[in-house]
């Protein structure tokens, strides 16, 4: 039986990135780069979802998502991608 691959994508608040290179450095399939002192995703269909690169960010600029599995619900359309992690309490 085969199984689909998932497919990832990536919030990058690029405000907040300060061009550390931590997300690069950790992430095992160098989807990331620094492009012009700021991280780009330039691999996204390597991504296999591990979240290392946002688990890692100190600066919370980075997120992983799993394509079809967005975040549901009254308040997913509205969802502020500017604001940081903490500040939405859902």
């Amino acid at each position: 039986m085969s199984e689909q691959k998932k497919v990832y994508f990536h919030v990058v608040r690029e405000k907040w990135c300060k061009g550390c290179n931590i997300c690069v450095a950790f992430c095992p399939k160098k989807v990331l780069e620094l492009v012009n002192g700021k991280v780009a995703v330039v691999r996204p269909d390597d991504c296999i979802g591990c979240r290392m690169c946002e688990l890692r960010c100190p600066d919370f600029a980075i997120e992983v998502h799993e394509k079809g599995g967005e975040p549901s619900g009254p308040d997913a359309a509205n969802h502020d991608y500017d604001l940081p992690p903490e500040a939405s309490n859902a």
